[in-house]
């Protein structure tokens, strides 16, 4: 039955001018019949003219054609019928077709509009047992006043249902809108995440290696130990490299657990072993460590470890060939940590706006970019609620600064 019902529905939902027009056509036909007299229980006078009887059967019948878009007209055009109807004593059973009207009321208009619709409707009947009392009032009015309220309530549960289950299909797809939002959402946040590690490994492992083969392709011809010396540190950069890249394309699959013998993230311990690489690629570099780095978690060490890393690139990039770098880092007892980088490299223009659009200049020539660097040390710093600043040095002997703070962790 539920099944039968739901199709019932879906049929009346698809095609409902078909379905309207079969109904009033049957409709017409049943008042058509009853105005005959073929109804034995049918109270029909035979004063009554013929015209008149048909034309209110009709006028029962045939504006049932419109009870979904003008339920108001028809309800009054149907209620005018049926009060000729009682006044000239046809007593016609199609003047009952005006509940259909009442439930249509009931489906789709305020509950304001359906009390005046039913009193409206109750106007006939009282008029029909006034006229004609035929027995008591009580068996005249009083059914009838039970089947207008039967059908406007009938009408209001089945107009609940269907708003209850509107409401559920409207927040189906609200949330379906919400779940697609948050899936792009973390799919470019996921994308911005790799693309900073991309360009953090690469970006530093290939200045290095730059770096070192300038060295090694100047020592050839006058120190081949160097040269080979250059060469290996080559090999080992880019194995380092090749192997932060294994580690963060292992974290992008999906059809496994990661690989135990890849190398776990940097962390502070690790600043040593960073400044070594940019030494070996021909930057003087003096690192300064005060106090314990012990306690602070991966997340936040990983930070100071990319910005000094990046910081550290920079110079090696756009510093020129007589800079020298200094690496100061601090670790407060309040759980502050503070790097600072700084450098005697040649001049060039700071991070720009907030993107980290900007240019960046080296030994006689100028080189314009993205800042993507920049833009990839204030994301991390702004992960943690730092602060990045970064720009030239206002005093002697020049150069560049970058100062990053990372305030106490949260426990919360």
């Amino acid at each position: 039955m539920h099944r039968l019902g739901e199709r019932f529905r879906g049929f009346d939902r698809r095609r409902p001018l078909w379905w309207d027009l079969h109904l009033t056509c049957l409709m017409v036909l049943g008042a058509l019949v009853d105005a005959s007299g073929g109804w034995k229980n049918i109270a029909f006078d035979p004063e009554v003219p013929a015209w008149l009887v048909v034309t209110m059967s009709l006028a029962f019948s045939v504006p049932l054609m419109w009870r979904r878009t003008r339920p108001l007209a028809v309800l009054g055009v149907m209620l005018a019928a049926a009060l000729v109807n009682a006044w000239s004593g046809a007593h016609l059973q199609a003047a009952f077709l005006h509940l259909l009207v009442v439930f249509n009321i009931a489906l789709r208009l305020p509950l304001r509009t359906l009390v005046w619709a039913c009193g409206a409707a109750l106007v006939p009947v009282a008029v029909g047992a006034t006229l004609y009392p035929v027995g008591s009032w009580d068996q005249q009015f009083v059914p009838q006043l039970y089947g207008i309220v039967l059908v406007a309530l009938l009408g209001l549960l089945v107009r609940s249902r269907r708003d209850y289950t509107a409401s559920l299909l409207e927040r189906a797809r609200r949330l379906e809108v919400e779940r697609d939002q948050q899936a792009r959402l973390a799919a470019a946040a996921e994308r911005v995440r790799i693309a900073r590690e991309m360009h953090d490994i690469i970006g530093h492992n290939l200045s290095v290696i730059t770096g070192l083969a300038d060295g090694g392709a100047y020592a050839a011809a006058t120190s081949p130990q160097r040269a080979a010396q250059a060469l290996d540190a080559i090999g080992t950069t880019s194995r380092q490299a090749l192997s932060e890249l294994r580690r963060v394309l292992d974290v992008m699959r999906d059809d496994g657990p990661p690989v135990a013998e890849l190398a776990p993230q940097p962390a502070l311990t690790d600043l040593g072993r960073l400044v070594e690489g940019v030494r070996a690629a021909g930057l003087p570099v003096t690192l300064t460590v005060d106090g314990d780095p012990g306690g602070r978690s991966p997340g936040r060490q990983l930070t100071v470890y990319r910005v000094v890393q990046e910081a550290l690139t920079n110079t090696l990039k756009h510093g020129g060939p007589t800079a020298t770098a200094e690496v100061t880092v601090r670790y407060a007892d309040d759980g502050t940590v503070t790097a600072e980088i700084t450098d005697t490299g040649s001049a060039r223009n700071g991070p720009g706006d907030q993107n980290g659009s900007g240019t960046a200049s080296g030994t006689g020539t100028t080189v314009t970019g993205p800042g993507r660097g920049l833009t990839g040390m204030r994301e991390r710093t702004a992960l943690y609620n730092g602060t990045l600043e970064a720009g030239p040095r206002r005093t002697a002997p020049g150069g560049w600064r970058v100062r990053l703070r990372l305030p106490k962790e949260s426990t919360r």
